[in-house]
Formats: C-alpha cells, structure tokens, sequence
C-alpha cells in the first residue's frame, strides 16, 4: 500500500503548491497560452495522482480488480506492488475516490447540458429577433438592435458573431474586425471546453482551492490570449480601443472594483505590452509542464519496473 499513499501524498503537494508558484510567477501574463497549458497540466497530474491510487487501492482490496489489472503482468510484478488488504483502508480510499471521480463526471456533464441549454436559447431568441427571410441561409454575421454596445459568439454547427447595433455605432475602423478575431480565437482553441472543465471541477469540489483557481484562472488567461490573438492581426491599440468601446458604459474602468474589473487590467496590458519570453524559455516551459502529470505514471510503474530489471 505504500505507492497509493504516496500517489496521494503527491497529489496533495502538486494540488497546494503547483497554484502558489504560477500565482508568484511573472510570466503567466506574458504567456497565457503556455499558462494555459500549465494548468492543464497541473490539474492532469491532480486527477492521475487519484485514479491511479484508487486503481491500486482497489488491486489491494479486491483480488478480483487485482486479476485484472496486473493479469499480463509476471507474478515478480505483482510482489513488488505489496497490495495486501490492510484493513479497510484500501476498500475506503477505493471506493472514496472511486465516488470523486463518478461526481466529477457528472458535474461536467451538467456543465455541458447547461451551456448547449443556454445556447439554444440564446439561438431561439436571435431567430425570434432577427428572423430569417424564405430561403436565407444564417450568415457568419449578426446585427442584433440594441441600446448596449456588446459581442459575442455563438458556437455551433454555423458559428455566428452577434453584434448590437449600439457596438457598431461605437467600433470604427477595423476595431470590428478585432472583436471577430478575438471571438473566433475563442472558438479556434476550444476555450468553451476548458471553461466547462474548469467550471465542473470548482463546482463539484468548492472545498478544493486548487479547482476554484484553475477556474478563475482559465476565465482570465482565455482573454489574455484571445486578445494576443486579435493585437497580433489588427494591433494592440485598435483591440484595445475596441475594448473600451464595448465596456465604457459598464463602469468598469473606475476607482470602485467591480466584477469585470480584469478588463482595465487588460486594457493597459495590450497598450504597455509585456516582453515575450524568448522561444527556447517557451519550450522549456512547456516540456515542464508536460512532465508534471507524467510523474504521477513514473511513481506507479516504479515497483513493477523495478522488478522487472
């Protein structure tokens, strides 16, 4: 029993101090797509660290679940793992994470009932708003009456950017053309999905910080990249302009906080850009990152290759 104590200590460490070392880190908002990926894989080596003690937890408690998961393996193998009942903390922590795991997936399939739920409204009312004339295709493009100047963009089979015309009153130029870049930017990397994941885990575990964190922190570097995204075909000061534009009206860019309070920050992040980090630091970032939810793999194979040698 001693490789699921460990797994799970390891988790518990990755859990605490993965999110207090990127939270101190400077380059997060230089690199928000490699920020992104650390994340990911910050929470993969969570997630690895419980299913595999959960699948050796229950190796040691049910000879049944050990038949198959060590049945190709040498009778050497088995040995070296140690799975012998002790007590009934195996079947426990078996089960215990064997339920996180069952709740986990729930939530996230909660979370996608209810954003496909909230998009066919939103669809249901743009038709009812903007019908369609006999044999009009939905085009790419949506021009939505309205006293609020605002955008955003519609998912789905036929991908719509929706736009009030209290926006196109306000956006001139080609500030237009950065918002579409930065919805479609959105939509190219799949950051609903990240948003459903991060959002299923904070809510099916409020008691685990580190799941509150990923959350608010996909919703946060999500904009830093699309915005990366947008400055790099339209400019920095033409997608900042547009984002003043489209949020002016809504306080947020007064002395008193306010939920949307992140939008000045980006504001003044597109027009005093930081320096990126040169490609090799990139690189070594991210191969860093990948190896964080390969550790938790190594640590459970350890015994077994051992005995192999």
């Amino acid at each position: 029993m001693t490789v699921p104590a460990v797994l799970l200590l390891l988790g518990f460490v990755t859990a605490v101090a993965a999110p207090r070392l990127l939270a101190r880190a400077s380059w997060p908002d230089r690199e928000p797509v490699v920020a992104l990926w650390a994340w990911q894989c910050v929470v993969a080596a969570v997630i690895l660290c419980c299913a595999l003690s959960m699948t050796l937890s229950a190796a040691a408690a049910w000879q049944a679940v050990r038949g198959h998961v060590f049945a190709p393996a040498p009778r050497a193998v088995v040995e070296a793992y140690a799975l012998t009942p002790t007590g009934p903390w195996a079947a426990a922590t078996a089960v215990s994470l064997a339920c996180a795991g069952l709740w986990s997936g729930a939530m996230l399939v909660r979370e996608v009932v209810r954003a496909r739920r909230r998009r066919r409204a939103r669809r249901a009312e743009l038709r009812s708003r903007v019908p369609l004339l006999p044999g009009e295709r939905p085009g790419r493009l949506v021009v939505l009456e309205g006293e609020r100047p605002d955008a955003w963009f519609l998912s789905g089979a036929t991908p719509q950017l929706v736009v009030t015309t209290a926006a196109l009153r306000r956006l001139k130029g080609r500030q237009l053309d950065a918002v579409r870049a930065h919805e479609q930017g959105h939509a190219q990397a799949r950051h609903d999905w990240l948003l459903h994941a991060s959002g299923a885990l904070a809510n099916g575990f409020p008691q685990v910080p580190v799941f509150a964190a990923f959350r608010d922190e996909m919703h946060r570097l999500v904009e830093l990249a699309a915005d990366d995204m947008a400055s790099r075909r339209f400019g920095r000061l033409t997608t900042a302009l547009a984002l003043v534009e489209l949020n002016e009206d809504r306080g947020v860019f007064g002395r008193t906080p306010t939920p949307d309070g992140h939008l000045s920050q980006r504001v003044d992040r597109l027009l005093t850009p930081p320096n990126r980090l040169p490609p090799a630091h990139r690189l070594r970032l991210t191969a860093l990152a990948t190896l964080v939810p390969v550790i938790p793999v190594l640590i459970a194979l350890v015994p077994g290759l051992h005995a192999l040698s």
